[in-house]
């Protein structure tokens, strides 16, 4: 399991490595209210990435203050398997493809 600080990393998935990459925390926003963490994907040796977008901690909705990260494995396993589902192939050409998962990853 990664740790909660960790903005970067490689997790496998199925018999494939993907790297990540944190590209947004939870936020607020004028026009949105508070947006969820934001995870970038790239098969190793592939060249089409996706985004994972996750909704903004429950806490967050609460008024209640941020809490630490929680970006582990076994969400970005479950959130890279759904894009897969969605229809993401990682080994074809184009712009990475966004994805919006809960917060379970699913």
């Amino acid at each position: 399991m990664l740790n909660g600080h960790r903005l970067s990393g490689i997790v496998a998935v199925d018999g494939f490595d993907y790297e990540w990459e944190v590209r947004r925390e939870p936020q607020w926003s004028e026009s949105e209210g508070w947006i969820g963490t934001a995870v970038a994907l790239q098969q190793k040796d592939t060249q089409r990435g996706a985004v994972i977008e996750f909704p903004p901690p429950k806490r967050l909705l609460k008024g209640l203050q941020r809490g630490r990260l929680q970006v582990n494995d076994a969400i970005l396993a479950r959130g890279i398997r759904a894009a897969l589902q969605a229809g993401w192939e990682p080994s074809s050409r184009g712009k990475p493809m966004v994805f919006e998962v809960d917060a379970d990853g699913n």
